[in-house]
C-alpha cells in the first residue's frame, strides 16, 4: 500500500512539473478530475476570495434565514418511511400557542445552515531532515497523536519518509487516519461511489438535491475541495432547472442563495419569488446582492428587508389593503433592480408587470368591498 502511495506521489510530482505548460487554462479546472464533463458555466464555481467573513455577518445571516422560509410541514416531514399514524391532542389556545413556539424553535434548529468557507490548501510542512535515518526502511512511517479529547483538526499526524524527512501528513491521509481512530457516524473512509460523476449526475437528474447535500455534509468538511465541487454542481443544476422548491425551507437554501448572489446569478431565483408571491424574499435577495457587491441601495430598503418577521405558518386567504399597497412598493424596488443589474430583464419585467396588474385589480376589489361595508 505504501509503495502505491509512493508511486502516486511521484506521479503527482511529475504533474506539478508540467503545470507551467497549463498556465493558460482557467483556474476553475483545478476543481475537477479529467473524467468530469466541462461546461461553459464552471467559471462561476470558485469563490475568488474567502466568503466566510461575508457569510458570517449578522445581517447576511438574518437575510438568508428569512429567504429560506420556515415551513413546519416540510421541516418535520417523514423522509424515508411514511408514517400513517396520526396523534390527536386536545389543547387550550395557550397550550396550542406554546406548542407552536416550541415547533418553531425546533425547526429553526433543524434549519441551521452549513458554513460557507474558503477551500483549504494542503500545506505539508517539512519538520526536519534526518540524514542518519536514510535507507533505514523502504516504507513510510505514520505517527498519529491519539490523545483523547482533541479535535481532529488539532491532532498531530506526521510522516517519516525513507530518506529521513519528517513531514506533516497531507490532508487526505489525516482524514483517513482520523476516521480510523475516531470514526464519525455516517462518514466513510473512502469517498462513496455516489459522488462519482456518473452516479452524481443521475441523482441530480432525479432531483435528489437535498439527499446529495446532506450526504456531502457528512462525508466532507466545508473547507474540502470535494465539498466545494459537489455543492457547486448541485447549486448550478438547481438554478439551471429552476427547481428552487426542492431546497426551499431546508438548511441548504441559505448557502444556495448566497452562492447565487455571490456569482451574480440571482435572476431566475428572483423571477421565481415574484411568480410565487414571495416579494419580501425578493427584496431580501436584492439586499443580499447589494451587501455582497456594494451596489447602491436606499437605506429604507435595507431596513425593510432586515425587519423582524414572524414566520408565516398559515397562508392567509386574502391580503389586506395595507399589504397590497406594500407589495406595490416592493415591486418598484424589484423593478429598479431589474433595470440596473439584471441580465434577464425581459422575463423579469414581464413578471413584475403581470403581478402589478393582478395586485392592482385585487386592491381595487378590496377597497370596493370596504366601501360597501361602510368602512373608511
Amino acid at each position: 500500500m505504501w509503495k502505491m502511495w509512493k508511486e502516486l506521489r511521484v506521479v503527482g510530482g511529475l504533474a506539478r512539473q508540467q503545470g507551467t505548460a497549463l498556465q493558460t487554462m482557467p483556474a476553475v479546472h483545478r476543481l475537477f478530475s479529467s473524467s468530469t464533463a466541462q461546461t461553459d458555466s464552471e467559471s462561476f464555481l470558485i469563490y475568488d476570495k474567502d466568503p466566510a467573513p461575508a457569510f458570517m455577518r449578522d445581517d447576511v445571516q438574518r437575510l438568508l434565514k428569512s429567504i429560506t422560509r420556515l415551513e413546519l410541514e416540510k421541516v418535520f416531514r417523514k423522509r424515508s418511511v411514511k408514517d400513517n399514524t396520526v396523534e390527536y391532542r386536545f389543547m387550550t389556545d395557550e397550550q396550542l400557542r406554546q406548542e407552536l413556539l416550541k415547533s418553531i424553535g425546533e425547526a429553526q434548529h433543524m434549519l441551521q445552515m452549513p458554513p460557507v468557507v474558503q477551500e483549504q490548501k494542503d500545506s505539508c510542512a517539512v519538520i526536519s531532515k534526518d540524514g542518519a535515518l536514510k535507507a533505514l526502511s523502504t516504507s513510510k512511517f505514520v505517527f498519529t497523536d491519539i490523545t483523547y479529547g482533541l479535535k481532529n483538526s488539532q491532532r498531530s499526524i506526521v510522516v517519516r519518509h525513507p530518506d529521513g524527512t519528517l513531514q506533516e501528513a497531507p490532508y487526505e491521509m489525516r482524514k483517513r487516519l482520523n476516521q480510523i481512530y475516531f470514526p464519525l457516524t455516517g462518514r466513510s473512509i473512502h469517498q462513496p461511489p455516489m459522488f462519482e460523476h456518473v452516479h452524481l449526475q443521475r441523482l441530480l437528474e432525479e432531483g435528489k438535491y437535498e439527499f446529495v447535500l446532506d450526504r456531502a455534509c457528512v462525508q466532507f468538511e466545508p473547507y474540502e475541495k470535494e465539498y466545494h465541487q459537489i455543492t457547486a454542481k448541485v447549486y448550478q443544476h438547481i438554478n439551471e432547472n429552476r427547481s428552487f422548491d426542492a431546497l426551499r425551507s431546508t438548511r441548504h437554501f441559505g448557502p444556495f442563495a448566497f452562492f447565487l448572489a455571490w456569482h451574480k446569478l440571482i435572476d431566475d431565483l428572483l423571477l421565481d419569488m415574484v411568480k410565487q408571491d414571495y416579494l419580501r424574499n425578493g427584496i431580501e435577495l436584492i439586499v443580499l446582492f447589494s451587501t455582497l457587491h456594494g451596489t447602491t441601495l436606499e437605506e429604507n430598503v435595507k431596513q425593510i428587508a432586515l425587519e423582524t418577521q414572524m414566520p408565516n405558518l398559515f397562508d392567509a386567504p386574502e391580503k389586506s389593503i395595507d399589504e397590497l399597497k406594500q407589495d406595490e412598493q416592493f415591486l418598484s424596488i424589484i423593478e429598479q433592480f431589474v433595470n440596473e443589474h439584471a441580465t434577464k430583464k425581459v422575463q423579469l419585467n414581464l413578471a413584475v408587470q403581470a403581478y402589478r396588474e393582478m395586485a392592482t385589480e385585487k386592491l381595487r376589489l378590496a377597497e370596493g368591498i370596504r366601501r360597501m361595508h361602510g368602512e373608511s
